[in-house]
């Protein structure tokens, strides 16, 4: 998990402290999520799913289509 998340975030030019300061997700978990260390909570998931427009599967790595559902 974290290909896809990574991808989201640098395609909206945003660093991890800007993605943090966007969503609320502290930057040390944005960087456990990227690199797989950890799986995001559903709430979590929620707010970055919503914040770029995609689907939690997309995040989640799951899928190639980055489509919402």
């Amino acid at each position: 998990m974290g290909k896809n998340l990574r991808k989201l975030r640098k395609e909206k030019g945003l660093t991890q402290i800007g993605l943090q300061m966007q969503t609320g997700i502290d930057q040390a978990l944005l960087s456990k999520y990227e690199t797989g260390e950890k799986l995001p909570t559903t709430d979590n998931l929620i707010v970055l799913a919503d914040f770029f427009n995609t689907n939690i599967d997309y995040i989640l790595d799951r899928t190639d289509n980055p489509n919402k559902i």
